[in-house]
């Protein structure tokens, strides 16, 4: 049959956006494929035996922090803290409640490294919203077990970054120029009970699982739509009207 122009130049708009749609949706299983990986690697975690000083340092220095087998992996580590360096990172919420987490820096012994320690939660003073809040420090060497983790998510803040102890964020090479301690460049998050002033209920990873299922769905459902659409235009449409045509006025 002769087409005219028109008519390939739809086609090839719905091939092409009907494939667009296809690609999309099978990246978006993709992405939850590997949200679902890390999940999964996250969860096995738990059961493993913790890491000491020499191991976590080894592996940081070997640049595998971040890799999903060392991510949220059990630490126990031994050294000391260094209470004068603690930073509270305002507005943030731990039971629906917005106070500070607290971080204070802690000396790794024998080695010498510091790494950050994400020690808890606290609520702040809402009346004297400068009063830092009262934390207890154990002085001399302390265990402190706790999960592998990377640096504080951020908030949204306005202007320079803060250098005082209360913040909204922490930015760890920031903070490593700013005091001169040899800080690693990811964090230890503490786990265990409430103890010196600090609850410890962090929330659970939200991976957006899915999320990612929903926007595959959705991908899948736009391409088969464009298909869908472009063949009842363009093939039984058509036809039909042009068959209604050639009965009301006769061939061309």
């Amino acid at each position: 049959m002769n087409r005219d122009p028109k008519f390939y130049r739809v086609t090839a708009a719905a091939v092409f956006f009907s494939l667009l749609g296809l690609a999309l949706g099978f990246w978006q299983l993709d992405r939850a494929a590997q949200k679902e990986a890390l999940q999964a690697s996250i969860q096995a975690q738990a059961g493993k035996a913790p890491l000491d000083n020499a191991q976590v340092l080894a592996l940081a220095a070997q640049g595998r922090m971040q890799e999903s087998g060392v991510l949220y992996h059990p630490a126990r580590l031994k050294g000391i803290w260094l209470p004068d360096q603690t930073v509270y990172l305002d507005n943030r919420q731990m039971d629906a409640k917005v106070g500070f987490f607290v971080f204070t820096p802690l000396r790794l012994e024998p080695q010498g490294q510091v790494l950050m320690v994400q020690r808890g939660w606290v609520p702040r003073n809402f009346e004297a919203r400068e009063r830092l809040p009262e934390v207890q420090t154990p002085a001399g060497m302390v265990a402190v077990d706790g999960d592998i983790a990377l640096a504080p998510s951020k908030l949204y803040a306005p202007g320079a970054p803060g250098e005082g102890p209360i913040r909204q964020n922490l930015d760890l090479e920031q903070y490593r120029s700013q005091t001169g301690l040899p800080l690693e460049a990811f964090t230890v998050r503490e786990s265990g009970p409430p103890s010196q002033g600090l609850r410890r209920q962090w929330p659970v990873v939200n991976f957006g699982i899915e999320k990612h299922y929903g926007y595959a769905f959705q991908w899948f459902a736009l391409s088969l739509l464009i298909a869908g659409l472009y063949l009842w235009f363009q093939f039984f449409r058509r036809p039909a009207a042009t068959s209604l045509d050639i009965a009301n006025h006769g061939p061309l």
